[in-house]
């Protein structure tokens, strides 16, 4: 499998000109087999540049920029999902190669192997401790419970208590409520006295007069 890689070389722009010593030297630095494939001067190569680039993947102007890669027939992306590949250790990924043994991208592939199968191994050991400690407690409770049967009993006393506690409290919130609805009619009978006593003056006094 070659990589191709679609460039202009004489264009204009100094950003698409960075783009692609970007993406020829770092194929260069990993030593990646790589074909360059002008646009500017072959129009074939133009041509089949702009028909194999997937719609999804062109900008709204319909036309996709250079640079852009392929694995033969296969389209990997333009430079901006090559940089993300890049800076994620992902490119022979990216290009659709494997990554040889001892790079990063490999390394990091075995390490996400070897994490995956430790963690399902951990989970295995989890799911049987736990299950053990269950049944270790539920056959220590019993025994607990046949061996001391006076603990059972202070238990269900200690139940009883707070039983009988409850319906003294409810007694005392009763008492409460009932003093106070006394002392509200007291106060409402010396009203009514005042009242009467005020009239009574009232009255002694037109007398009088």
């Amino acid at each position: 499998m070659v990589i191709k890689v679609f460039l202009a070389s004489s264009s204009g722009s100094t950003a698409i000109k960075k783009k692609q010593q970007d993406v020829v030297g770092f194929l260069e630095a990993l030593k990646i087999d790589y074909a360059q494939l002008d646009i500017a001067s072959n129009e074939d190569n133009r041509m089949w540049m702009r028909e194999n680039v997937p719609g999804e993947k062109k900008p709204t102007s319909g036309i996709p920029l250079p640079p852009q890669i392929f694995n033969e027939e296969m389209y990997c992306g333009d430079y901006d999902t090559f940089f993300e590949a890049k800076e994620d250790n992902s490119v022979y990924e990216f290009l659709g190669l494997t990554p040889p043994p001892g790079s990063k991208e490999a390394q990091q592939a075995e390490n996400v192997q070897k994490l995956h199968n430790g963690s399902g191994t951990e989970e295995h050991l989890d799911d049987d401790t736990t299950k053990k400690e269950l049944v270790d407690a539920e056959q220590n409770g019993d025994a607990h419970t046949e061996d001391d049967p006076g603990k059972k009993a202070e238990t269900d006393a200690q139940e009883e208590n707070v039983e009988e506690e409850e319906p003294a409290e409810e007694d005392e919130e009763s008492r409460n409520v009932a003093e106070e609805e006394e002392q509200e009619e007291g106060e409402e009978d010396r009203e009514e006295e005042e009242l009467r006593e005020l009239e009574e003056e009232e009255e002694h006094a037109s007398e009088e007069d």
